[in-house]
């Protein structure tokens, strides 16, 4: 099988080894970009980059603006690293479409998990399984959603959440079970994360946004209403 490609985009040398060891040991094959132009370059070259590992500061152009050209061409997942432990940064990330954000110094082992657990959820899928709800159809082969029969661009975590909000209809799922089974077990970041993603997803979804019902005090739950 071939070898999964990840980019690695950081201006540091020695913090782009520290990644690339670590992730060659588990046998992906890297490609490193020192700046922002260059990660463009790189992904648009490359047809078939499977994971993007992003810097925020770096020069020519951060890793904020990487992120929302990437994400108007795909949702390929991406992983955002920085030195920045400001709760806005992490939500500025996620509100652009970043699928986990990892806060310098962090562990290699952590972020290799990481790595490994979102390429397991977006490769892991079943060959037709189509779910409808409503006028809601999830088609989790092809990584679609539709709404009325027009398609809606999620990111990667935005399809994993609703999709699991869907696979437990009429369940009230607590922040802690949602981040358990969605962010995978390894993740350590605020529960806060997931209201960020739900203000989302209800948005994109439009009028079946109400769907998603928010249980105070305890997280949500997917009931048609």
């Amino acid at each position: 099988m071939d070898k999964v490609n990840i980019l690695v985009v950081d201006d540091e040398c020695r913090m782009r080894k520290l990644v690339k060891d670590f992730l060659v040991k588990k046998n992906y094959q890297v490609l490193e970009a020192f700046d922002g132009e260059q990660a463009l370059d790189i992904f648009f070259e490359h047809k078939d980059i499977s994971l993007i590992i992003l810097d925020v500061m770096m020069p020519k152009m951060d890793g904020w603006e990487v992120c929302r050209e990437i994400r108007s061409y795909s949702q390929v997942p991406i992983i955002m690293l920085t030195a920045k432990g400001a709760e806005r940064d992490e939500l500025q990330g996620f509100e652009l479409g970043v699928d986990e954000y990892i806060s310098k110094p962090f562990s290699p082992k952590i972020l290799v998990a990481r790595v490994e657990a979102l390429l397991r959820r977006s490769k892991v899928i079943t060959s037709d399984q189509v779910i409808v709800v409503g006028d809601l159809e999830i088609n989790k082969a092809a990584h679609q959603v539709l709404v009325d029969g027009k398609p809606v661009e999620l990111s990667f975590k935005e399809f994993e959440l609703l999709t699991y909000f869907v696979e437990n209809k009429g369940i009230a799922l607590s922040r802690e079970r949602i981040l358990n089974n969605v962010w995978n077990y390894d993740y350590f970041g605020d529960a806060r994360t997931i209201d960020t993603h739900v203000k989302k997803l209800r948005s994109k979804l439009g009028k079946l946004g109400k769907y998603i019902h928010t249980i105070w005090g305890m997280g949500y739950k997917f009931e048609e209403e």
